[in-house]
C-alpha cells in the first residue's frame, strides 16, 4: 500500500520564533506563566506557579499533531487537490484556500479557547490566530486533511461524500488529557468538493457556531466551537433554491470534536469493499474513543456495535427533550460517537408539533421531529450492514438483537427525561399517560414547548389548583384554553403528592434545572444574522453569553424578548438544504389519531415518538 510520508518542514508553517527558542522560565515572574508537565501536544505554557493557569496568549508555543491520524492509515497518494472518486484510504492531505480579503473575528468560545485548547483568550486579539482560524496559517504539527466518507442520504444511498469544505487541521491534547480534533469548516476545496466552491457563509456558519455552544450548554453531547470569521469574499448561494442567486460573504468556523468519524465513515469502506482497511479504522475508533472495550476482544465489534446503538438512542431522546430537530439525520452526519453534529438546517420547535420539519426542502417530512427516533433506527441498520462482513454468524444473531432493543432504549430514556421535566420523582405506571396527554393538549393548542415546561417549573402547586396562571406564563395562558387542561392538571397534581419527601419548592427547584428558559430559536439566530452582515456582532455575543447560561433567567434576554412569544415574522422563517442525491425512499410512519379507548390512545401518542420497525 502506497502512503505518502509529508515532511514536517514542507507540512507544517512555523512562526518566525521556531520551535524551541522560546525561553518560558523567565515568563514565570512576569506573566505567571511557566513550565509544567505536557501532554501529546499541550501548550507548554500550561499549569503550574501555583494553582492558577492562564493559558498561552500566543500560538508561537502552541501547536498540533496529525501524526496519530496520517500513521495510522494509507493516505490518498495524489497530492493534487481536484475532485475525484477516491479509493483505499481514510483521508487525502489537503490545504486550506486562505480569504483575499480583510478577515474578521465575529466571535469566540472562551470556554473552548481556555479549557479545551490551553489559549489565554486574549490570543484572540492576535494576527496569529486570526490567520490561523481563517485557514492563512497551519501551526507547529499540523498536516490538514480531508475525511472521505460516504452516506445515505433521505434514504438513499449517495456514494463517496467526504470533507467537501471541511479541513481537518489537527489533533490537540490539552492539559486534562482530552484529544481533541479540530476542524475548520468552509475552508475551500477537496477532493470531496462535488459540485461545491469549498466555501460557507455568514448566516449558516453563525447557525453552527450558536446552536453547537448552546447544546454544550444545554447537556447534549455535541461537536464544539471555538472561532467564526468573515470575510468580503464573494460567495454566491442561492438560498432556497428558487433560481434567485444572491452574493453572500464567506466565512470559517472553528470546529471540535473527539472524533469526525461518522456511519458514513464505516459505509464507504464497506461497500467499496476494503475490508482491511475498515477493520483498522474500527479498531483504531475502538482504542481510541471506547476505553471500556478491550481492543483484542474477538466481539469488540459487537460491543462497539451495542454502544453505539445505546448511545444513539440516548442522543436522540435527549434532542427531544429541549424540542431540538436536526434538519438532516442522513448516515453521513451521524456520529459514531453519538454526539450532535453538523448543523445545518435545525430547529428549535416554537409551537408543540410531532410534524415539525426544520428543513423546507424535506418535503415528505423524513426528518420531522416526531421521526428522528425511527430515522435513528433506520441509521443504525445501515451501520449493522456495514459492519456484517467482519461478524460471524452468532455476532450478527446478537447484533440484530440489539438493534430491535433499541426502541425500548430509546422509550426508556425519554420517559426519564420527560418525568425530569415534569418534577415527577419515581416510577409510575401512568406516567407515560400523564405525559403523552400533556403533549397531546399542547399539539392541540399550539402551545410553546419550551416555554410551556419552563412556565411550569415556575409556576406554584397553589397557583395551579386554582388554575391561577399569571399573565406573564403566556404559554401555560395558552395551554389553559384547552377544555381538557383542568382535568390534566388534576393528575398532574395527584402525581406530584406521590413524590416521596418532596414540596413545591423542591419541585421548581428541579425543574428550572432541566427546563431551559432560553433556546436558540430560528428567529434569535436570523435577527444576530442580520446585523452581523453589517458587521454588528453585538447580538451574536449577547446570544453566546444567554445561551451559556440558559435555565438561568436573565435581565439581558428578558429585555431582548428571548422568553417572550415569537414574533409574528418568525413563522416566515425558512431553513433549506438539498441532498446530494436523488429524493427518493422515504418511509411513512405514520401519524398520531385520537381513540375513546384510553390504554389505545396513549399508546398511539407515544408511538410517534418511538421506532416502528427496522
Amino acid at each position: 500500500m502506497l502512503r505518502l510520508r509529508v515532511p514536517w518542514a514542507v507540512a507544517c508553517f512555523v512562526w518566525a520564533c521556531g520551535v524551541g527558542c522560546v525561553d518560558l522560565d523567565p515568563l514565570c515572574p512576569s506573566w505567571g506563566l511557566c513550565r509544567a508537565p505536557l501532554g501529546v501536544n499541550a501548550s507548554p505554557l500550561g499549569q503550574g506557579c501555583g494553582e492558577t493557569w492562564w493559558g498561552a496568549a500566543g500560538l508561537g508555543a502552541w501547536g498540533l499533531s496529525s501524526a496519530s491520524l496520517v500513521d495510522s492509515f494509507p493516505i490518498d497518494p495524489i497530492q493534487e487537490n481536484y475532485v475525484r472518486n477516491v479509493r483505499n484510504c481514510i483521508f487525502s492531505v489537503v490545504y486550506p484556500t486562505p480569504f483575499k480579503s480583510k478577515v474578521l473575528l465575529v466571535a469566540v468560545s472562551k470556554d473552548v479557547i481556555e479549557n479545551i485548547l490551553d489559549l489565554h483568550i486574549s490570543v484572540q486579539g492576535t494576527s496569529d490566530f486570526l490567520q490561523f482560524v481563517s485557514g492563512g496559517k497551519v501551526v507547529l504539527g499540523s498536516v490538514p486533511l480531508a475525511h472521505r466518507y460516504g452516506g445515505h442520504q433521505f434514504g438513499s444511498w449517495a456514494g463517496q461524500l467526504g470533507d467537501g469544505r471541511a479541513h481537518l487541521i489537527g489533533v490537540y491534547t490539552n492539559r486534562h488529557g482530552e484529544r481533541w480534533e479540530l476542524q475548520l469548516k468552509g475552508s475551500g476545496k477537496t477532493p470531496y468538493s462535488r459540485n461545491g466552491d469549498g466555501r460557507a457563509v455568514l448566516r449558516s456558519s453563525m447557525r453552527e457556531f450558536l446552536c453547537s455552544e448552546a447544546m454544550h450548554y444545554l447537556g447534549i453531547p455535541t461537536s464544539r466551537a471555538a472561532s467564526i470569521v468573515v470575510s468580503d469574499d464573494e460567495v454566491w448561494r442561492d438560498q432556497f433554491y428558487n433560481g434567485n442567486i444572491k452574493k453572500e460573504r464567506g466565512a470559517i468556523v472553528l470546529r471540535l470534536a473527539k472524533s469526525w468519524f461518522r456511519i458514513g465513515s464505516l459505509e464507504i469502506l464497506a461497500h467499496s469493499g476494503e475490508l482491511d482497511l475498515q477493520r483498522r479504522l474500527l479498531d483504531f475508533i475502538i482504542q481510541e474513543h471506547f476505553p471500556l472495550i478491550a481492543v483484542n476482544d474477538s466481539d469488540r465489534y459487537l460491543e462497539f456495535f451495542s454502544t453505539v446503538v445505546s448511545e444513539t438512542a440516548n442522543l436522540i431522546a435527549l434532542w427531544m427533550s429541549v424540542g431540538f430537530a436536526h434538519g438532516v439525520c442522513n448516515t453521513d452526519n451521524f456520529s459514531l460517537l453519538s454526539i450532535t453534529i453538523d448543523y445545518g438546517p435545525f430547529g428549535f420547535m416554537d409551537s408543540y408539533d410531532p410534524n415539525f420539519v426544520p428543513n423546507t426542502s424535506d418535503d415528505e417530512g423524513r426528518y420531522k421531529i416526531g421521526n428522528q427516533a425511527n430515522v435513528g433506527l433506520f441509521n443504525l441498520n445501515k451501520l449493522l450492514q456495514a459492519l456484517k462482513p467482519l461478524l460471524d454468524p452468532r455476532q450478527k444473531q446478537l447484533a440484530s438483537q440489539i438493534l430491535e432493543g433499541y426502541g425500548q432504549r430509546y422509550y426508556t430514556r425519554f420517559t426519564e427525561l420527560f418525568r425530569a421535566k415534569l418534577g415527577l420523582l419515581g416510577d409510575d405506571e401512568d406516567d407515560n399517560y400523564l405525559i403523552a396527554f400533556l403533549l397531546k393538549l399542547m399539539e392541540d393548542r399550539r402551545a410553546d414547548f419550551t416555554m410551556t415546561f419552563r412556565e411550569l417549573s415556575e409556576i406554584t402547586e397553589d397557583q395551579l389548583k386554582e388554575l391561577r396562571i399569571p399573565e406573564e406564563f403566556w404559554a401555560l395562558q395558552d395551554l389553559g384554553k384547552h377544555k381538557l387542561f383542568s382535568e390534566w392538571v388534576a393528575m398532574y397534581l395527584l402525581r406530584l403528592e406521590h413524590n416521596k419527601g418532596d414540596t413545591d419548592i423542591k419541585r421548581r427547584r428541579r425543574m428550572t434545572a432541566v427546563n431551559p428558559r432560553y433556546v436558540l430559536r430560528n428567529w434569535m439566530a436570523e435577527s444576530a444574522v442580520q446585523k452581523a452582515n453589517l458587521n454588528d456582532f453585538s447580538e451574536v455575543h449577547l446570544l453566546q453569553q444567554i445561551l451559556q447560561n440558559p435555565f438561568r433567567r436573565q435581565k439581558a434576554a428578558e429585555k431582548a424578548g428571548y422568553s417572550l412569544r415569537p414574533p409574528a415574522w418568525a413563522k416566515d422563517l425558512k431553513v433549506i438544504t438539498l441532498p446530494s442525491g436523488v429524493l427518493q425512499g422515504q418511509d411513512d410512519f405514520g401519524s398520531f389519531f385520537c381513540t375513546s379507548d384510553v390504554k389505545a390512545r396513549r399508546k398511539r401518542q407515544l408511538l410517534r415518538l418511538l421506532p416502528l420497525e427496522v
